[in-house]
């Protein structure tokens, strides 16, 4: 575990030895059970969370009471609600568990510290958070210039595990498409691969 955690900072910043158990030193090991909620609309946001193992969502319930996608997090993948753990203010969305899984739990007060006493973890955050910014336009761009099936496909493109691991009504809703729809464009792309 501390490997693979240790292959993932360095896949943007180089540490000796010393500066990773200095870093490690911040984070807490946590089991979460699936459909667990570990960020709940309207509470106070005070970690962030990177996934050793396991799958998890992010996403806000409209006043009609339909749920909206906002984020999948896999394995390698970190996720929140950045706005309420950033400015500190109560969650606006919930991050819930869709599989058990296994994290690392960093929070606020040891992100500042780390990074204050750290120039590589200050960069390696502002790096991950700058790629962050930049697929969040990318993919409100898609999801307003883009068609459904060009969605789907760049979905299907990008990050073919979430289709096999995310129930259907879930990747719809992360698309902004019907459960018909996606079906739709499923079955035509079995269809295409076949021909």
């Amino acid at each position: 575990m501390k490997n693979k955690f240790r292959q993932h900072i360095e896949k943007t910043t180089s540490l000796t030895d010393e500066e990773f158990d200095f870093v490690f030193s911040h984070f807490k090991r946590k089991q979460i059970d699936k459909k667990q909620c570990i960020i709940k609309k309207g509470k106070p946001v005070e970690n962030v969370y990177w996934v050793l193992k396991g799958l998890m969502k992010a996403s806000y319930l409209d006043l009609n009471g339909k749920q909206h996608i906002i984020q999948f997090a896999m394995e390698d993948w970190w996720i929140t609600d950045y706005q309420a753990f950033i400015n500190k203010e109560k969650a606006t969305i919930d991050v819930s568990c869709l599989e058990t899984s296994e994290v690392l739990v960093l929070s606020f007060s040891d992100r500042e510290k780390m990074c204050s006493e750290s120039q590589k973890m200050a960069n390696f955050f502002r790096i991950k958070s700058n790629a962050s910014n930049a697929a969040l336009q990318k993919r409100v761009l898609t999801l307003l210039s883009s068609n459904s099936e060009e969605r789907y496909n760049e979905l299907l493109s990008e990050h073919p595990k979430l289709l096999q691991r995310v129930p259907k009504h879930l990747i719809a809703s992360y698309l902004g498409l019907s459960r018909e729809t996606l079906s739709r464009l499923s079955v035509k792309k079995r269809i295409d691969v076949k021909i």
